[in-house]
């Protein structure tokens, strides 16, 4: 292998890696949002309230929780990415851009989102 080969893998190796740590890091930081939150909303409660507002704000917790239910279902380029990325390290390289390319793109960031599910079902298999 050349010089110019090994280093353009190791580019390659790092984008992938830093667009897994980009997924991390989003994922933490929406679990600290929740985290947050929950305690913002528990807080009133302890401080001796009535049932009735209790109960309004139980309520609300309920309805921002089922607001939240179908965003998480909706993937994000950057999952799929980590997860494309997982597969190309894995020796799949030429598979995961015959799926892009199958979806009609030669690179991730061109795909419609709502093919997302789609894609990642496709890449599991491999």
């Amino acid at each position: 292998m050349s010089k110019i080969k090994l280093l353009l893998d190791v580019v390659q190796d790092m984008r992938s890696l830093a667009d897994s740590l980009q997924a991390v890091a989003e994922v933490v930081a929406d679990s600290g949002a929740a985290e947050a939150e929950l305690t913002t909303t528990k807080e009133p409660e302890k401080a001796g309230k009535t049932g009735k507002t209790a109960a309004k704000n139980t309520v609300k917790k309920d309805t921002k929780a089922a607001k939240q239910e179908p965003e998480e279902k909706l993937l994000t380029l950057e999952e799929v990415r980590a997860v494309l990325a997982e597969k190309s390290r894995s020796g799949h390289t030429e598979e995961v851009r015959e799926l892009l390319a199958k979806h009609g793109a030669d690179k991730l960031s061109e795909i419609d989102p709502a093919e997302y599910a789609a894609l990642l079902a496709e890449a599991e298999v491999l």
